[in-house]
């Protein structure tokens, strides 16, 4: 994570040379990303991460939030790691999020507009739909909840990143090498009650796996049947790394032996951190 966000500091401060190999961090892929469902994160991840889509298991939902530290959200994150080798755990907010502009009112006024009326909702629309008030603040509670859930690993690093949907800046916000080897006491103190939210979280003393069902058969086998073909490579001239995947591989690993005949030929630079383009904005005069 530290040659993450120092290769996308330097990119963002001009740097042509800046980007990431990930063959030097394979003992810390593949990353399992939580993030919000925001459109504008298409164009984003995994790029201005420097890490390529194969080792990025992305997981979304609205806010990037977390209710509990056995919540469907945490199950997830807990299979990515499981069954998927997920190494390490980014919790990733991003700036200007519509979930947490969204006031109460609002977000009532908004089902009403889809025929969904308030008695319809849940009693405490807050603490069901998981709205906030700070994407910091919000990135920062959910990393607390995973690295306290007593399904994710000690040895799993947990952080909290923030994204700039402008400029493409990553903040870190948590650190999760810090806390490594911790699991299950922190965070049970902050999930809501049993019975509340969205979904519901129990205390971590009366927590037993054998309560956990899960579906019968093999994690994947109807998926296997259904997966769809690869998706072509993106055109060229795209705003983003475009075949990021097919140029991270190039770099010859440390230690590689020179050709024969020849002296070895200099290490080509690392993919470039992408940037967004330049966000065009509308203005209209009123007569």
């Amino acid at each position: 994570m530290e040659a993450i966000v120092d290769a996308n500091h330097r990119a963002l401060a001009g740097d042509a040379a800046a980007g990431l190999r990930p063959d030097e961090f394979a003992d810390s892929l593949p990353i399992v990303a939580l993030t919000c469902i925001d459109a504008r994160l298409n164009a984003l991840l995994p790029q201005v991460l420097g890490v390529p889509a194969d080792q990025f298991v992305w997981l979304r939902n609205a806010g990037n939030i977390i209710t509990g530290t056995v919540s469907s959200t945490m199950r997830s994150l807990a299979l990515a790691c499981a069954v998927k080798g997920g190494r390490e755990i980014a919790i990733i907010g991003h700036t200007d999020c519509a979930v947490g502009r969204m006031t109460t009112m609002e977000l009532i006024e908004r089902f009403a507009a889809l025929g969904i009326d308030r008695h319809s909702l849940p009693e405490s629309i807050n603490e069901y739909f998981g709205t906030f008030s700070s994407e910091r603040s919000n990135v920062i509670k959910a990393a607390d909840l995973v690295r306290g859930s007593p399904l994710i690993s000690g040895r799993v690093a947990v952080h909290g990143l923030l994204v700039n949907t402008e400029t493409g800046k990553v903040d870190w916000l948590v650190n999760g090498y810090q806390t490594l080897g911790n699991a299950g006491p922190r965070g049970a103190e902050s999930a809501p009650a049993p019975g509340k939210g969205v979904e519901t979280t129990e205390s971590l003393g009366g927590f037993k796996m054998s309560d956990m069902k899960f579906p019968e058969g093999q994690i994947g086998d109807a998926i296997a049947r259904i997966e769809p073909p690869p998706s072509p490579p993106p055109p060229s001239g795209t705003p983003m790394l475009a075949g990021w995947a097919e140029r991270v591989d190039i770099v010859p690993p440390a230690g590689a032996k020179s050709p024969p005949g020849g002296s070895k030929p200099p290490a080509p630079l690392p993919p470039r951190i992408p940037l967004p383009p330049p966000e065009k904005r509308r203005v209209y005069f009123r007569r």
